[in-house]
């Protein structure tokens, strides 16, 4: 295998952990972090140990503070853009707007922008708009991959996407190993936007977790009856917002995978789980000192254009329960009364 030179960008938990399947394959990586990560970079150079992945690093990484960037990507045959999604506009500033043309860009955020007429875009696309007519390869990772299972090296199945097959397929050579396993989509909005809607429906599904504690106790037996009928009318709803986004509806396996690791665990799962419970959403807003959630700016953006696409009578309330119920305990304050009746249906094949 040619070695590669691969720089990273952004020393969060899922970039950091590409790092273990690029040096697996023998590249070199050079992890440069971002203004917010400067603690997490002073520790791997001190002693290898990522202070937030709360890994041992990969031997032979090479550590960079933002203000070595030039340093770090010179040369690379690759840039991993790893910044979560409060970052966008950071990284199209200090990092997409000074690279070369011709190194290809490879990015773990996920997330997506309602626009005004009511459509969904992701953030590849985003960029693109941005970078006034530049000829860049911008591809993104979709799918359901904890940072912490990569870095122990588990089975993980992902995509890569992006709108030149052939780059992709490059790309998947340099990093794919025996555990990480990657498919490959040129449909970058379907792919984008299914990962990212998960994000809002996983908060919807928790809404179960408190539900069930608020009647039994907390640490009370999980029920998982009310769960799956949520998590199914989570699929129901992400399938149509991606037919009505002008995705391949398919693309709803990938969401599927990525909504399913997400209820177990991180702060997502915290808020459903505490609204469950019958606490405010700015409450637990509060108790959990404040931190923006990319569920809850995920769900806000697609309520936004879902209103939007309602207001046209291009789309029906009726069939955008879950969503629209998350928005109004969000947006109003509303105390979780999940619509449990609006999610039956009846099916006819003649």
């Amino acid at each position: 295998m040619y070695m590669s030179i691969i720089t990273v960008v952004g020393a969060g938990v899922m970039a950091s952990a590409l790092c273990f399947p690029a040096r697996d394959n023998g590249h070199e990586v050079r992890l440069v972090g971002t203004p917010l990560d400067r603690e997490i970079i002073d520790n791997c150079r001190k002693n290898g140990r990522h202070i937030t992945l709360k890994r041992r690093m990969p031997n032979g990484i090479h550590y960079f503070q933002f203000e070595g960037f030039e340093e770090a990507v010179e040369g690379a045959d690759l840039l991993i853009g790893g910044v979560s999604s409060f970052g966008v506009e950071w990284f199209l500033r200090e990092v997409l707007a000074v690279i070369p043309d011709d190194l290809p860009v490879l990015s773990v955020t996920k997330g997506m922008f309602d626009t005004p007429e009511g459509g969904l875009i992701c953030y590849p696309e985003y960029y693109e708009g941005k970078l006034g007519g530049r000829s860049m390869s911008l591809n993104a990772i979709g799918g359901p991959c904890t940072s912490y299972e990569l870095a122990d090296r588990h089975h993980s199945a992902v995509f890569f996407c992006g709108r030149d097959m052939g780059v992709l397929r490059r790309l998947k050579s340099i990093l794919e190993t025996d555990y990480y396993h990657i498919s490959l989509s040129t449909d970058v909005r379907g792919i984008e936007c299914a990962v990212a809607l998960k994000n809002a429906y996983a908060l919807g599904v928790t809404l179960a977790v408190g539900l069930a504690e608020r009647e039994c106790g907390e640490g009370c037996d999980l029920h998982y009856n009310p769960q799956a009928a949520l998590f199914g009318q989570s699929i129901r709803e992400m399938r149509m917002l991606l037919k009505m986004a002008g995705c391949a509806d398919d693309n709803i396996i990938t969401g599927a995978g990525d909504l399913y690791v997400t209820i177990f665990g991180g702060r997502t799962r915290h808020l459903g789980t505490l609204l469950g419970r019958g606490i405010s959403f700015a409450k637990a807003m509060e108790l959990l000192d404040g931190v923006t959630l990319e569920s809850v700016v995920i769900a806000k953006r697609t309520a936004s254009a879902l209103k939007t696409l309602i207001k046209k009578g291009m789309a029906s309330p009726a069939d955008f329960p879950l969503l629209l119920h998350i928005d109004d305990i969000i947006g109003n304050g509303a105390p979780v009364n999940i619509p449990w009746k609006s999610f039956e249906s009846e099916a006819r094949r003649d």
